[in-house]
């Protein structure tokens, strides 16, 4: 089972599962397909979008842990 940091790249994590694209979508990262969002961590991209990071790698490392 695949479990991600808060500074795991964007596209990093999207290579491992690209099935969390509706969480990051839910939580407000809509940006998800723009090249610049690939280069930037979960939590920088979280913070930029007032997103508290641990609690957004929780329900993705939980939708990984199903997988």
């Amino acid at each position: 089972m695949a479990r991600v940091e808060k500074d795991i790249l964007i596209g990093e994590l999207l290579q491992i599962n690209a099935g969390v694209v509706p969480i990051l979508m839910e939580a407000g990262m809509h940006c998800v397909g723009c090249p610049a969002s690939q280069g930037e961590s979960i939590e920088e991209a979280a913070l930029v979008h007032g997103i508290n990071p641990d609690e957004l790698v929780e329900q993705i490392n939980t939708f990984l842990a199903d997988k």
